[in-house]
């Protein structure tokens, strides 16, 4: 049964500004920002407090988008935390997770934030996953670190001391990215084309803001690398997959893209495959990178056996890596297993080597020290998980970047297979402006 249409209508939002954002760069901020108040915020932290070391863990875990959208990261990060503290904790401290729910409202996220930074006295915020992250200023301005945050929304290009997973090179300097533009590459498009001959690119929205304004950037970014781009738009309330289907066929299309839903996505596959399209890809991304996919598209055996997913982490499935098989092994007992998870278990294990560093200062662990270590974290892979992350802050907007990606393809009883290594599937790539 179709799910209601406002929440179909908050999903596809989500999943845009995702999918939009998730390319962007951003900054670092200078050394001078952390001085002169080491030892002021190790009094008023408790650094040398022998009791847990407190985290906050906030997630749109009850948003319109559905009780399971957003809750990846925040269960990847509360196994990490399981785990560390029945191996000792650091420095013979456990960590205790502070979780808020903030209901997918910048209400909500503003009443998190209080709660977990004022009353709760939290050392830091983990794996934040908010829809409507409107505490964001005020987390910055109490200058505690939010470490490994997924950039749904212009946050972790906007403000200092926000994280986020994928790093960031604009100047955070209270405006979003370079005079309010941030910036993506073209590399999954690249990537496709020298790697697998793709020519003929199709992208399909819905004829809904968000939607078609994500579209016409990966329209951008696909005719800058040269491809013919083929643009569907469907209604949003009464969307007509098949006439897409029908299009794409005629068309001789050999990627499809798209700024819809994941109901609709699948509703999608199912029109391909009735109409015998065969595609080189149906490219997703990493928020539906999940071992769900059999279920997701269980009417859609030949699109599902086309799905490539990109992303900047290393796969979860890719288990002869020992990072990826500790996080296997200690989230064993999920029903599922995503892309997500992986990333909030790095975003867990950047702030314990940052507590561990700390912990061994004269400081001990206290925000401005762990803030101050994320942000010199130049290169930071959580142990390979990561594609290295960057904050540097620059002043004018790259106009290239080499950037490198990890991709992956779903295929039936084996589930997504890695094709090729994240650090040399890389690609000198234009930046092209966008507005958030």
């Amino acid at each position: 049964m179709p799910r209601p249409r406002r929440s179909r209508a908050a999903e596809a939002l989500a999943a845009v500004l995702l999918l939009a954002l998730a390319t962007a760069c951003g900054s670092r901020l200078p050394e001078s920002d952390f001085e002169h108040r080491e030892r002021a915020t190790a009094t008023r932290d408790g650094a040398r407090d022998s009791g847990p070391i407190r985290v906050g863990v906030i997630t749109s875990a009850t948003s319109p988008v559905g009780g399971d959208a957003f809750t990846g990261p925040r269960d990847g990060a509360k196994a990490y935390f399981e785990r560390l503290n029945a191996r000792g904790g650091i420095d013979g401290r456990k960590v205790e997770v502070r979780e808020c729910d903030d209901g997918g409202s910048g209400v909500g996220n503003n009443t998190c934030v209080h709660r977990l930074i004022d009353e709760d006295k939290v050392v830091a915020l983990v794996a934040t996953t908010a829809l409507d992250y409107a505490g964001a200023s005020r987390v910055s301005r109490a200058r505690v670190p939010d470490i490994g945050g997924q950039p749904i929304g212009a946050a972790y290009d906007t403000w200092p001391h926000l994280y986020g997973i994928y790093g960031s090179l604009a100047p955070r300097n209270g405006t979003t990215g370079w005079a309010g533009k941030q910036y993506g590459g073209t590399e999954v498009y690249r990537y496709f084309k020298r790697e697998h001959g793709a020519r003929t690119a199709a992208v399909v929205s819905y004829n809904q803001a968000a939607s078609a304004a994500y579209a016409s950037l990966v329209e951008r970014g696909l005719r800058a690398e040269g491809y013919k781009v083929v643009t569907e738009q469907v209604d949003f309330a009464l969307p007509n997959f098949r006439a897409v289907a029908a299009d794409l066929k005629e068309q001789g299309a050999d990627l499809v893209f798209d700024a819809i839903d994941s109901h609709g996505n699948a509703r999608l596959c199912e029109a391909m495959d009735d109409a015998g399209v065969e595609v080189t890809a149906k490219v997703t991304n990493v928020q539906n990178w999940t071992s769900t996919v059999p279920d997701d598209y269980k009417d859609a055996p030949r699109c599902r056996n086309a799905l490539w997913a990109t992303g900047s982490s290393r796969n979860f499935e890719d288990t002869g890596h020992p990072a990826v098989r500790e996080f296997r092994d200690a989230t064993e007992g999920l029903k599922a297993h995503a892309q997500w998870q992986l990333e909030g278990w790095a975003a867990a294990r950047w702030f314990a080597e940052a507590a561990k560093d700390c912990a061994a200062r004269e400081t001990g662990v206290t925000r401005a020290c762990v803030d101050g270590f994320v942000n010199r974290s130049e290169g930071y892979t959580a142990g390979g998980l990561l594609v290295p992350v960057v904050f540097e802050r620059m002043p004018e907007p790259p106009g290239s970047r080499r950037t490198c990606l990890s991709v992956a393809r779903w295929e039936d009883g084996r589930g997504w297979v890695s094709q090729g290594d994240m650090n040399t599937t890389c690609f000198d790539v234009p930046q092209l402006p966008y507005q958030p």
